[in-house]
């Protein structure tokens, strides 16, 4: 049995449904990603799950109890949320014992498991410290034990990294997952970065538009998207105009006069002259010279990303653009001329639905 279920939860503010028909499954210690553009209903999401938003249909349950319009505080959930929301005349120890303070934990039990909490950050020394006097790295990893320190069921995550620089944002990544596993709490984070969530997930949650397009694992997600939304959130993807062909017991789709092999063809587009859509990743396309590879084209924009190139071809597929590796070689010159190759097993088909096969 699930360990956090929400059975058809919506939200609605007057006409507005920001929240429609929200339906997951959460087992004891994973760690899931809520993942969309800003104005998709991931923060409402989580925030009914914390009991801050009344919910206007649906269930939620946790550990087998309906919490459905249970009030926050008896919810017992661990938060941290975007802005840290630590209280600037406390101590970090201060800070952490507050959630232990107001259970009425006492004295040497708060101290002990403070100490244990900060420890687990990797903030021990910083105990004495006040908030002011912290890196934002610092700040959110208070934030954190705070959380923790109460041993909640649940930690929710409403954006924890966005305020930091880019290269603390990655290196605070993987030391979340690293608590996370560590304590085995089971977390729901809120996010809008695609590479945060790809990369610490154990499954993500793809919301557009107040719904759940798909719930997969993070290589699942990438690999198989479910439309060409998330084909293009979720990464990026050339979405190719294609016309599918039955030859014998193989499926041939044509754009323009490039020919491919396409497999999982959908039932309802199984038919012969159908117009579909193709995504093919950036990275799965090799550039070469001229006399190699199954179509050409020429080079009209080239950026330099430091570990990649990212190249934009004019080709008879259409402007596509492809990236590649910088592996130290002289990168291909704006105007020249390239051969274009990819394997038929990394094209994605998209229904005209939207739905991928």
């Amino acid at each position: 049995m699930s360990f956090l279920r929400l059975h058809n939860v919506s939200k609605q503010y007057g006409p507005n449904r920001v929240v429609s028909q929200f339906n997951l499954e959460v087992q004891k210690g994973e760690f899931v990603s809520l993942l969309g553009p800003s104005g998709c209903g991931k923060t409402t999401s989580l925030q009914m799950i914390a009991g801050f938003v009344d919910v206007t249909e649906g269930r939620i349950e946790l550990d087998g109890k309906d919490i459905t319009h249970a009030k926050a505080n008896a919810r017992g959930l661990g938060i941290v949320f975007q802005t840290y929301a630590l209280f600037p005349h406390m101590t970090v120890r201060e800070n952490v014992e507050f959630g232990l303070e107001m259970r009425k934990v006492a004295q040497p039990e708060r101290s002990e498991r403070a100490s244990e909490a900060l420890a687990l950050v990797h903030l021990g020394p910083y105990a004495d410290r006040y908030p002011r006097e912290l890196s934002g790295g610092q700040r959110q990893r208070v934030a954190l034990a705070r959380a923790l320190v109460i041993k909640p069921p649940v930690l929710l995550l409403d954006e924890p990294l966005s305020n930091l620089d880019a290269k603390l944002r990655e290196e605070m990544q993987f030391e979340l997952r690293e608590i996370q596993r560590k304590v085995g709490t089971t977390t729901i984070m809120v996010t809008h970065d695609q590479s945060e969530a790809m990369s610490i997930s154990d499954r993500v949650v793809v919301m557009e538009a107040g719904r759940i397009t798909q719930v997969d694992t993070p290589h699942t997600v990438y690999e198989h998207p479910h439309n060409a939304f998330i084909s293009t959130f979720v990464g990026k993807a050339n979405l190719l105009q294609a016309t599918v062909h039955a030859q014998g017991d193989q499926w041939l789709a044509h754009v323009g006069d490039v020919q491919m092999a396409v497999q999982d063809v959908p039932a309802a587009a199984a038919s012969h002259g159908t117009r579909l859509l193709l995504g093919l990743r950036p990275e799965k396309i090799q550039l070469s010279a001229t006399s190699a590879g199954r179509t050409q084209g020429t080079v009209r924009e080239r950026f330099f990303l430091g570990n990649l190139w990212l190249y934009t071809v004019e080709c008879p597929l259409g402007s596509i653009t492809v990236t590649a590796a910088n592996d130290g070689d002289a990168p291909h010159q704006v105007g020249s001329q390239v051969g274009i190759d990819w394997s038929d097993r990394n094209v994605r088909l998209i229904a005209g639905d939207g739905v991928a096969a």
